[in-house]
């Protein structure tokens, strides 16, 4: 199959969740054997046109002149002839210019819609964006029903989630055990004031552990309301940790609790989740992490404060669990799976 991908600004040039999720899906496209080629803006430093990275072909549509990317987008898409076009939402304007590009060459556009794109809320060419894709592709519901209030159908829309790699959870050991964990980076949505004010309800309750994951500029305002409610003991805060380190101390955890404000899609605790934590979630209107916990035996969603302690002391109820296979469905080969059969599904008949 020859996926043509639109990604104005690819890693390392952005940073945002959405943009990794593309550089991953194009490279285990191209792991997959698939021919892929991303039409971006030059960062490499020189005139070579296109270079290969991890099998994946990076053609530059300008290395210094942005608005020329949008003129030259349909021309090259109609030369190359993909199968399928693929376009990050980031800006709406590519978009626009992408569904010519497929028009010409034939091809489907399905459009990669994750919600962190900075251009959406200002651009004119928002809803136009939303409306012309074969298909528009975000990874929660939540994201999903924002995109339809921009213009797109629910005939337009479907969900792909997040991926994690689930062999790495199966093959890590378990760190110590520990109660509760929370990890996030600790900004002004973090909320964690909420998990702090439960588990200063539950100080009465003998021997528990909690750990709090991220950093972030409210981390020491965090600390000092541990230390406020009497719970320096019992909170440990680690700071930053990489991706082997959580999954350790999510596979010796017994319960993950989520709480944040906003969550376009809740990675940390689907991670937790597979490595067999119970899940609480604190019901929040611009989080899509509750999607995650329901219809799942091992989740909880509570939708106030007040009832956060009692739900904690209810997953303490549930027996520990090591990991949940049932999570295997998100993982990175699975998702990849997910998106090919898209592609099929609008059209595509390529191998």
């Amino acid at each position: 199959m020859r996926i043509a991908v639109v990604f104005r600004r690819p890693p390392p040039q952005s940073d945002r969740d959405g943009a990794l999720r593309l550089r991953r899906l194009a490279r285990r496209f191209a792991a997959r054997g698939h021919e892929v080629r991303v039409y971006c803006l030059g960062w490499w430093g020189s005139d070579t046109r296109q270079f290969e990275l991890d099998d994946v072909v990076y053609e530059s549509v300008t290395f210094d002149t942005p608005p020329l990317f949008y003129t030259r987008i349909p021309g090259l898409l109609a030369r190359h002839r993909p199968d399928v076009v693929l376009a990050s939402a980031s800006p709406p304007g590519a978009v626009v210019s992408a569904r010519i590009g497929a028009t010409l060459a034939r091809a489907p556009l399905v459009c990669e819609w994750f919600g962190d794109e900075p251009e959406v809320e200002r651009s004119p060419w928002t809803g136009t964006a939303a409306r012309v894709p074969t298909r528009v592709v975000t990874p929660s519901e939540l994201q999903r029903t924002r995109v339809r209030e921009f213009g797109a159908t629910e005939e337009n829309t479907t969900v792909v989630p997040q991926s994690i790699d689930f062999s790495l959870v199966a093959d890590t050991d378990p760190a110590e055990r520990r109660d509760v964990v929370y990890a996030r980076r600790l900004d002004e949505d973090a909320n964690l004031e909420s998990l702090l004010l439960a588990l200063a309800e539950l100080r009465g309750e003998d021997g528990w552990t909690a750990t709090v994951i991220g950093d972030g500029p409210q981390r020491a305002d965090y600390e000092r309301q541990a230390r406020d409610l009497g719970l320096a003991d019992r909170v440990e805060f680690a700071g930053e940790c990489d991706r082997e380190e959580r999954v350790a101390i999510y596979r010796g955890a017994h319960a993950f609790v989520q709480t944040a404000r906003r969550e376009l899609f809740a990675e940390e605790l689907l991670w937790a989740l597979a490595a067999g934590c119970v899940g609480i979630v604190e019901y929040q209107g611009d989080s899509s992490a509750h999607e995650l916990v329901e219809r799942r035996e091992r989740g909880i969603r509570v939708t106030d404060m007040e009832a956060l302690d009692d739900a904690i002391e209810e997953a303490w109820s549930y027996g520990f669990q090591d990991i949940d296979e049932s999570f295997r469905s998100f993982d990175h080969a699975a998702v990849v799976d997910d998106y090919i059969e898209l592609f099929r599904n609008c059209g595509v008949e390529a191998p």
